[in-house]
């Protein structure tokens, strides 16, 4: 297919400084979860993305010595020759497919306690840790500052012998840079606090120097806030900063703009929509002439080019969408946009940098796996059989599957009870600010139209005699789980029903089915992530009095993970939507819930005349076990292979859910070692040698 013509634009190459990006579509730097610990899993992720056509591949934040780590957040570093070594594999496959690569330069500061390092993390002043560690920095003294400044560019030079084509001033996101730019963190008496110039000179230094030690052959880009402090959404908050901006405006090559506001820059889709950051972005392009990039999960070509026409930015910045499909770029140019996986702003990326793993995504189950498992997001192994595939449910699992089982090549028929496809996703869509999670059906459901060797049967609720009359050779059960109406105590599934009485308790099957509770209503979670929070809205938006409780120390506490917990109960506040935490439903009996606080045992009655458990799942595996029973559990006597996947076998998030369809279509037929099922990314020190002596033998 034909490339459209009002797209030609993002394909137009793009100055910076000394070298020339091809195109317009920049990956800015993200996190990954896996940084200087695994460097093959990160070259080919990033290398892959330079394949997909992002015209620009850049890194996450490098630390630039060793005060400064972030363990468990894993960062890349740039402290000795072994790292540039490592950055090397990953600049060469993005060289390879004619990207430019980027390298972040990062000091933490106040951010980081050391943990793994030990070292002491300097700052402005000897301030408490920002992210909750009983630890404080070392206040800089001009030879600090000095130290500093020596440190970043041995870094920088480090950076050009790895081959990046790009190196980053990191002046932003609370980081040490950006704390001497904040006129009430710097408080200093000397030549860099106080005055608006005295307190961006270390900035200033930071970029002249850069540009003499590798401005020859590497752009130096600057990361830089728009604005000062955090408003309302969409009303920035300016105080400097445009001054300040102006003042370095035409220093460095490139500037990479983002806001004070990371909730509403790396904002979930429930609550942020494409491009939010443009009203902040207003004033930039008109007082430097260097090129721009920013960032606004940006999924739309029509959105991206109406950014550049209107002189919003130079660059596409992306970080999620590049994720979600890294192959976006080439969509575009090729014609093929309703081939692109778009991002549905879950940030289930974002969350493996915050609990240390290495990236994964919704939409995109190979992410992460390109090197470790050999997964291409575009390429997959034929079939090594004329085998027949029947998959029954077609939820997230079960579509992914078959989407993959059929580019694989095999017949496959998919079976679901339901006239409507998507399970869980599709539910969840309806509810409030969920809408764009129904993209992950959309996506398979197109792919699907395009596989004439996938058959697709609604309303089609099989048993385990439907089962044996397709004679299929392959069965894969996707039938998905039910919410419990029960809690786990620790140790055993247990009735929250008062001895005696029958209460109205719901589900979220039963809320997103269409039931409306009676009177005043309880949600209580204890799955402690998005949806408890929804429900909660959903049901105070129909005009019910709403409580929510949790046996958590905060409201929704795993999306602290995904960086929305804030949001949510900010938002869930301004609804009126009581919250109590730190409280587990010990009984309800249709007039009263008694919550019992976790910590003293104390009781709390609250009046509710109804109760939903946001709780646990149980597997919907009835035929499963059916199809077991048929032959005694002797599985291996089934004529056909048989095989429960998603949450049919062990209920997760909806990310789980996809890789599970898509790990079933990779695995099927092919030769997996189950006692090694992927590469191990890690430093192999070698066999030790019979003269090696044991350290604290006795």
């Amino acid at each position: 297919m034909a490339r459209d013509p009002r797209y030609d634009i993002l394909f137009e190459p793009v100055k910076i400084g000394p070298v020339t990006a091809p195109n317009r579509f920049y990956q800015v730097p993200h996190c990954t979860g896996m940084g200087w610990q695994r460097p093959h899993t990160l070259a080919e992720m990033r290398g892959v993305k330079a394949e997909g056509g992002w015209g620009v591949v850049c890194t996450e934040y490098n630390s630039i010595h060793p005060s400064s780590d972030d363990l468990p957040h894993p960062s890349a570093s740039l402290w000795d020759d072994s790292d540039v070594r490592a950055h090397s594999v990953m600049t060469d496959k993005v060289h390879a497919h004619g990207a430019l690569a980027g390298a972040e330069l990062w000091y933490g500061g106040i951010r980081t306690a050391n943990m793994m390092t030990r070292e002491v993390a300097m700052e402005l002043d000897s301030f408490p840790n920002s992210v909750g560690h009983p630890f404080q920095t070392r206040a800089m003294d001009k030879s600090d500052i000095k130290t500093f400044r020596h440190w970043h560019r041995r870094a920088a030079l480090r950076a050009k012998e790895a081959e990046f084509d790009i190196v980053y001033v990191y002046a932003t996101h609370g980081y040490l840079i950006s704390n001497f730019l904040n006129p009430r963190m710097n408080t200093r008496g000397d030549e860099y606090g106080g005055s608006l110039v005295n307190r961006t000179r270390l900035v200033r230094e930071l970029i002249e120097e850069t540009k003499d030690a590798v401005g020859d052959r590497c752009a130096v880009a600057v990361r830089f806030s728009a604005d000062e402090e955090i408003g309302e959404d969409g009303v920035p908050i300016y105080g400097e900063r445009r001054e300040m901006f102006e003042m370095l405006s035409e220093l460095p090559d490139l500037w990479d703009i983002n806001i004070a506001d990371y909730s509403l820059e790396m904002g979930v889709s429930r609550f942020v929509k494409e491009a939010p950051l443009e009203p902040y972005m207003s004033f930039v392009k008109s007082v430097t002439s260097k090129p721009v990039v920013s960032v606004g999960r940006f999924t739309s070509p029509d959105t991206m080019v109406s950014q550049v026409k209107r002189g919003i930015v130079d660059l596409i910045g992306a970080a999620r969408p590049s994720i979600a499909d890294p192959f976006l770029p080439n969509k575009i140019k090729e014609g093929r946009i309703d081939s692109i996986r778009e991002c549905i702003g879950c940030n289930v990326c974002y969350s493996g940098d915050s609990i240390g793993v290495p990236i994964r995504c919704t939409q995109n189950p190979t992410m992460g796996e390109e090197w470790r498992k050999g997964w291409h997001p575009e390429k997959i192994a034929p079939k090594e059989s004329d085998s027949r595939v029947l998959i029954v449910g077609a939820g997230p699992t079960g579509l992914e599957a078959a989407r993959a089982l059929g580019e694989r090549g095999y017949d496959v028929m998919l079976a679901e009870a339901r006239r409507q496809l998507g399970g869980r996703v599709t539910a969840e869509s309806t509810l409030p600010g969920m809408s764009e999670y129904a993209r992950v059906r959309n996506y398979r459901e197109q792919e699907l139209q395009g596989l004439p060797n996938v058959e697709i049967y609604r309303e089609s609720h099989l048993t385990a005699e439907d089962v044996f009359a397709t004679e299929p050779d392959h069965v894969a059960l996707a039938t998905g789980a039910s919410w419990r109406q029960e809690r786990f105590d620790g140790e055993t599934y247990v009735s929250v029903a008062a001895p005696g009485t029958s209460p109205e308790i719901l589900t979220p099957d039963d809320i997103m089915g269409g039931a409306m509770p009676s009177g005043p209503v309880l949600v209580y979670d204890e799955d402690s992530y998005y949806l408890g929070g929804v429900i909660a809205e959903h049901l105070k938006l129909a005009g019910h009095k709403v409580a929510l409780a949790t046996p958590a120390d905060t409201i929704s506490d795993w999306a602290g993970k995904t960086s929305e917990r804030w949001r949510v109960r900010t938002h869930l506040m301004k609804l009126g939507v009581e919250t109590i935490v730190s409280h587990s439903l010990a009984s309800f009996d249709g007039k009263k819930a008694t919550l019992r606080c976790a910590y003293s045992g104390v009781k709390k009655p609250i009046a509710v005349a109804s109760v939903v458990m946001v709780t646990q799942r149980r597997p919907n595996d009835a035929l499963y076990h059916e199809l077991l029973a048929s032959v005694d559990g002797q599985i291996e006597k089934l004529p056909f292979t048989l095989k429960r996947i998603g949450d049919c076998e062990a209920p997760a998030i909806i990310a789980a859910a996809t890789y599970a369809g898509h790990k079933y279509a990779r695995e099927l037929d092919a030769s997996v070692d189950r006692d090694q099922p992927l590469r191990h990314d890690r430093i192999d020190v070698g066999a030790p040698s019979a003269s090696t002596p044991v350290t604290g033998a006795v």
